[in-house]
């Protein structure tokens, strides 16, 4: 397992210490990988060290060659893995459910909003159609739930979904759109409109956020980790590139338009 050393608030008494395991990058095996939950959940315990309600822990796993110790506590799970004080959490609802009701002060993230629960319910399974139809409808579709999203920041003319304050639904839609930023240029040119400004200004705060900065995989991650989903079956796509591992890391954080104009 390869410890980032990823850690945020105090080690003293007061406060418990809580390690996220995390897969790595499928590209170098080292650095943080492309699975949403995992970020999702980086996000959350991060906003809650950054509170120093817990010291956080982020440690990285190669699923691709995962070390002894890996496999003798966790047999074939997946991470993300939850250990709270040698309690190890290991699916996704439950560690969702431990965050908010065992976590000090994850209560305060889960907060009750069905209408925002809706709005980005099916957002990725859009993103995964779209990337494997390739076709207008899908990428259609896909647009038609950004703009939902964009009349509903609009509207409410709050920094995040629910108000000025992060939620638990913040930390589960912005690892989204990043992927949808990236791939979705990537792999059928598909982009943000400019014209979407809430939502870019939204996207603006979310590349201002430690906790999204500190947890967000590199773009050719997020790329590779699509690249492995199209290649499953086709043993030589599966080979990585020599040139895909030497690559410096890039993130795409810039926003396209001045927002002072809008």
């Amino acid at each position: 397992m390869s410890d980032e050393n990823q850690e945020n608030g105090t080690r003293n008494g007061d406060v418990p210490e809580i390690e996220l395991i995390i897969k790595a990058s499928t590209i170098d095996g080292r650095r943080k990988g492309a699975c949403l939950f995992c970020q999702e959940y980086f996000m959350d315990l991060y906003l809650l060290a950054e509170l120093k309600t817990i010291s956080l822990k982020v440690t990285t796993v190669d699923m691709q060659k995962p070390p002894p110790d890996f496999r003798t506590n966790f047999e074939a799970t997946h991470p993300p893995i939850l250990i709270d004080n040698g309690l190890a959490i290991l699916e996704n609802d439950k560690i969702e459910r431990h965050i908010m009701k065992s976590v000090p002060g994850g209560y305060n993230l889960f907060v009750q909003d069905k209408e925002v629960a809706t709005l980005i319910e099916n957002l990725y399974s859009k993103l995964k159609l779209m990337l494997v139809k390739k076709d207008e409808n899908k990428n259609n579709a896909l647009l038609a739930h950004l703009r939902k999203i964009n009349d509903h920041l609009a509207a409410r003319g709050t920094r995040f979904l629910t108000g000025d304050t992060m939620c638990c639904f913040d930390c589960e839609l912005m690892p989204r759109l990043q992927h949808i930023r990236v791939a979705g240029k990537y792999f059928v040119d598909f982009e943000i409109p400019k014209h979407l400004t809430a939502l870019w200004r939204y996207m603006y705060h979310m590349y201002q956020l430690d906790a999204f900065t500190q947890s967000c995989p590199a773009d050719q991650d997020i790329i590779n980790h699509y690249k492995l989903q199209q290649a499953k079956g086709d043993i030589k796509m599966l080979k990585m590139k020599k040139h895909e591992e030497l690559e410096t890391p890039t993130f795409t954080t810039s926003i396209p338009i001045d927002l002072n104009d809008h």
